[in-house]
């Protein structure tokens, strides 16, 4: 057999050798993670800012807004409702805000706090210059931003939804508070359970309240809630029903209904235009949580994660996320 002379020899194996850590580094390479994001703003709600953008997304794209319950962080909320998954197959941006125990010792957004919901102030604003920082930096599409949170989450997101109107183009109220419920700790307590029931023209007020004179277009609004939920009580998506018929000029009653998997009722609410503005999802026998479906890819199942069905899924596609 013929000799391999020795520089050549030592050529093939530096070629070999550059091959496999190219090989291995193009195995190892960064994927999207959910980053912290230090700078977006003067941070008044002094919020922590994460941020997931998918690998390649193009300009012009989504951006949703993801808050977590109580007890939980960004990554929980982020990872356990399956929010990487549809970020990646849609094509769109995920902000998380997270709340910090210098705040509020149970990580609790402060949605029964006027300093903190009130446009231009405290958490809300905080979110707002996250929301503002992402569309800058990514030439995000500025009128497809949306808003999703569960419990405390939830009644942030009713509470953005009022104050910013100009700013979301959807919302989704999971196990959550309508806007304006409560301005303290103790009437926090009384909304969450047993409730607190108002007529849908004074929680129509309540949200119109928030941005005074605003005249634009508004959100439209979905409501999820659990039927066996002891922690805010199912009385409160009724509540929050009539709070965003009122404001977006719907019926009260459903115009059209539908049976989900998972024992869910999805309950359609029109407009004098015949358009879908606010949808009212019940799932039976469940109780204080994001709805998954890890069988399908969906989310983790966990506290406060509960395996009936895929909420994100129903969610982006009330957004036009498909």
């Amino acid at each position: 057999m013929r000799a391999v002379p020795r520089t050549t020899a030592l050529l093939l194996t530096t070629l070999t050798l550059a091959t496999t850590v190219t090989a291995v580094n193009a195995a190892e390479a960064p994927k999207a993670a959910l980053e912290r994001i230090s700078d977006f703003g003067a941070n008044p709600g002094a919020l922590s800012m994460y941020r997931y953008v998918p690998d390649g997304l193009a300009e012009n794209r989504p951006v949703v807004v993801v808050l977590h319950g109580c007890t939980q962080d960004a990554a929980t909320y982020f990872d356990g409702a399956g929010w990487k998954k549809f970020a990646d197959e849609r094509g769109f941006a995920v902000v998380a805000p997270q709340q910090e125990t210098a705040n509020n010792a149970n990580k609790c957004f402060n949605w029964f706090q006027s300093g903190d919901t009130a446009r231009g102030k405290g958490e809300a604003a905080s979110v707002q210059q996250m929301v503002d920082h992402t569309v800058q930096s990514l030439k995000a599409d500025k009128s497809r931003v949306y808003v999703t949170g569960l419990s405390a989450g939830g009644g942030m997101t009713s509470a953005l939804l009022a104050s910013y109107p100009d700013t979301y183009a959807g919302g989704a109220v999971v196990a959550g508070i309508p806007h304006g419920c409560a301005t303290s700790v103790v009437g926090a307590f009384t909304c969450m359970n047993p409730g607190v029931d108002k007529s849908p023209a004074a929680w129509g007020d309540l949200v119109r309240n928030a941005h005074p004179g605003y005249e634009g277009r508004r959100p439209t609004v979905s409501v999820w809630h659990g039927t066996a939920d002891t922690t805010v009580a199912p009385a409160n998506a009724t509540e929050s029903v009539d709070q965003w018929t009122d404001v977006l000029g719907a019926d009260q009653k459903p115009d059209a209904t539908h049976d989900l998997p998972g024992g869910t009722t999805q309950s359609d609410h029109q407009d004098a235009d015949g358009t879908t503005v606010v949808r009212d999802y019940r799932v039976e026998g469940m109780t204080h949580g994001t709805p998954v479906k890890p069988s399908e890819g969906c989310g983790k199942a966990g506290a406060h994660f509960l395996d009936t069905l895929c909420s994100s899924a129903y969610i982006t596609r009330d957004w036009g996320l498909t």
